[in-house]
């Protein structure tokens, strides 16, 4: 039983690291964003737009069209909350 709990704890560490090394680059560009933001003083909507800018500014332009299609999509079901979150999640999954 103790040769089959080495073999999954391995798996279980590789598949995380992959979800880990991609989360790392987002959390470092928002880092990055806050860090100029602050740096800059800004504060309420114009950090606000600062930020959105900043970390759109190295995102893939067909990752930027993908979220621009699924929020029209989700905007024009009306969607809210929880059912808006669900559809988004699923809308940028997909396409």
């Amino acid at each position: 039983m103790k040769l089959l709990h080495m073999p999954l704890l391995m798996l279980a560490l590789l598949f995380s690291a992959q979800g880990f090394a991609a989360n790392t680059a987002q959390q470092e560009k928002m880092k990055t964003c806050n860090a100029d933001a602050t740096a800059k003083s800004l504060k309420g909507d114009e950090r606000k737009a600062f930020m959105s800018t900043c970390l759109k500014k190295d995102m893939p332009q067909t990752q930027q069209q993908k979220m621009k299609t699924c929020n029209a999509d989700a905007t024009s079901q009306a969607l809210k909350g929880d059912a808006r979150k669900a559809f988004m999640s699923d809308c940028l999954k997909k396409k």
